[in-house]
């Protein structure tokens, strides 16, 4: 039987808190974050460290093997952890130096996402449309085609999707109000012309309730979860039999968000804009932090390599046409 957290006790309590503390003013999530250090500080309580001076190296050694991580990401991820939190100590002189020396392992290359193009998200969307209904699930295929448009056009997460309520919805302004998100934000997505036709066709569809009631539901109270979701998107690219390019993972629902990202991007490319400077405008639009969160999702394809190259090349031409005798 494990026993009950009753709160940090080791030298490190007090850094620990604060820096907890911090992330969590800064909207992120801790919840690994904070078990990690749980870990850490039993640890340095078994073993009896009581000042600050000795954790050193090779109690942090000691500890990381105390948990054997198999994988390198896994491992990488508990040594990051800690070596954060000392940094964080380091910058507000709460600790004169990290006893963190361990290096992260070296990981393999993993495969690439998934992408929908316009035909074959065409596809999930009619296969989605055909879903028959049952008797606990009206309206089935409807509310299913509608889910997936909304992650494939707007690169909504889905538990950002099946949260929506009936007041989150603005037809007349075409915005959609995506409330207490990841990182505890909420934004406006604003959407065009044929989604507000998708999303009124099915709203005309749907029995009239409050305000506050789930949007996409089979029960009156009860939201579709993210996890059925998850599970009717696998059965329909299992139905659809996707070919599967070398290299790259099988679709999963969050395919759809990455290729939402990659989609605009392509088009910007297509339209003559700018990619870089509309960057934080797509970041904004995703609901991340920062674009460094964006470009996770910005997988170069060959589409993408074409159009960067042909950008570059209507740049260069003018010059060499300068140099040229």
């Amino acid at each position: 039987m494990t026993s009950r957290w009753t709160g940090f006790r080791s030298p490190l309590k007090a850094g620990m808190e604060m820096f907890l503390a911090h992330k969590r003013a800064l909207g992120y999530q801790v919840r690994t974050t904070e078990s990690v250090l749980r870990l850490l500080d039993r640890f340095l309580v078994e073993q009896s460290v009581e000042t600050i001076e000795a954790v050193t190296p090779t109690v942090i050694e000691a500890f990381l093997a105390s948990h054997p991580r198999p994988s390198p990401r896994s491992f990488n991820q508990l040594l990051g952890i800690v070596a954060r939190l000392f940094d964080w100590l380091i910058a507000r002189d709460l600790v004169p130096r990290s006893p963190v020396q361990a290096k992260p392992r070296r990981t393999t290359p993993s495969r690439l996402p998934f992408l929908f193009d316009p035909s074959t998200a065409l596809r999930l969307l009619d296969a989605a449309g055909a879903l028959p209904d049952t008797s606990n699930t009206p309206r089935r295929g409807l509310t299913y085609r509608t889910i997936f448009a909304l992650l494939y056009g707007l690169g909504l997460r889905v538990s950002e999707v099946a949260r929506f309520r009936m007041g989150d919805v603005d037809l007349r302004r075409q915005l959609l109000i995506v409330r207490e998100t990841k990182f505890a934000k909420s934004r406006l997505v604003p959407f065009g012309p044929q989604m507000a036709k998708l999303l009124a066709g099915y709203l005309d569809r749907t029995p009239r309730v409050g305000a506050n009631s789930p949007i996409f539901t089979f029960r009156k109270c009860q939201p579709v979860s993210p996890c059925t979701i998850s599970t009717i998107f696998h059965e329909l690219a299992t139905q659809l039999a996707l070919p599967i390019p070398d290299g790259t993972r099988p679709p999963c629902v969050h395919s759809l968000r990455h290729s939402f990202a990659v989609g605009t991007l392509l088009c910007w490319y297509r339209k003559g804009v700018d990619p870089g400077s509309r960057l934080l405008q797509l970041s904004t639009f995703m609901g991340h932090v920062n674009p460094s969160s964006t470009a996770v999702y910005l997988t170069i394809t060959t589409e993408l390599l074409t159009e960067a190259s042909r950008r570059f090349e209507c740049w260069v031409e003018p010059l060499i046409h300068q140099v040229t005798p």
